[in-house]
């Protein structure tokens, strides 16, 4: 059993997000954009270009052109930093807010579904696991970044 635990984690969040892209499709949002802005939602207006991208776990090169098409899109805005020039902050229009509603409406859909079956005292426990399990995997990581 603890030998397919890894291919299990690895699973379910690919299944988790492929059930919101099928429903967000119809909104014309790939997972690319739906993610980025509901994470920009979710952390808050303003956030840097480099720490919205550590959030979403990607590399803020690779963000770059997905902000650029949810600019184009009139979903974002970027605006320079004043304490620091080299820094774009990005900001969410109010053209963005319904499209959020509905983004958050499906997640919070899905989420329950997914979820269903399993009480609060459960889902609090996998919610523990889970983040013992990422902390064990960031040390694993910092510790091998210094070997």
């Amino acid at each position: 059993m603890h030998q397919n635990i890894g291919f299990q984690l690895s699973r379910v969040p690919r299944l988790w997000r492929a059930v919101i892209d099928r429903r967000l499709a119809p909104l014309g949002l790939t997972q690319t954009r739906w993610i980025t802005l509901y994470h920009l939602w979710r952390l808050g207006d303003g956030q840097p270009q480099c720490d919205l991208a550590r959030a979403i776990g990607v590399e803020a090169p690779s963000l770059v052109r997905t902000l650029d098409q949810l600019s184009e899109q009139g979903l974002i805005e970027r605006r320079g930093c004043e304490q620091d020039r080299r820094t774009k902050r990005i900001f969410l229009t109010p053209e963005a807010t319904p499209l959020l509603e509905q983004i958050d409406a499906v997640v919070n859909q899905a989420r329950s579904e997914m979820l269903a079956g399993l009480d609060d005292a459960e889902v609090a426990q996998l919610a523990s696991l889970l983040s013992r399990i990422e902390e064990n995997g960031l040390a694993i990581q910092a510790h091998e970044d210094t070997e």
